[in-house]
């Protein structure tokens, strides 16, 4: 049951990590500024859901030593910090007139 928990974080890492190169570089390529500010705020969406993943994964997959649950902490505080400012961004960007 653990090895299938883990082979599920590292699928979905990996599946978060390609969407976020992907509307990184469409984000980057867009010539069109409202476009390019949701292309942004999805690659913060994706960076959040995949550093949280992480933390869980690093959690999951070690023995917990007080070092470990310190990092695991702060990549969950930096994911959530992420996702929410995409969200917002999305947001703002998605009710822009084109």
């Amino acid at each position: 049951m653990v090895t299938t928990l883990h082979w599920l974080l590292l699928i979905l890492i990996l599946l978060t990590s390609v969407l976020s190169v992907t509307y990184s570089f469409k984000s980057r390529r867009s010539p069109d500024p409202r476009v390019r500010g949701l292309n942004a705020a999805r690659t913060n969406i994706c960076m959040g859901i995949m550093l949280v993943l992480i933390a869980l994964f690093f959690m999951l997959a070690y023995s917990g030593s007080t070092i470990k649950v310190i990092f695991g902490a702060l990549f969950i505080v930096l994911g959530l910090f992420n996702l929410f400012a995409g969200l917002r961004n999305h947001n703002v960007y998605r009710s822009m007139k084109s």
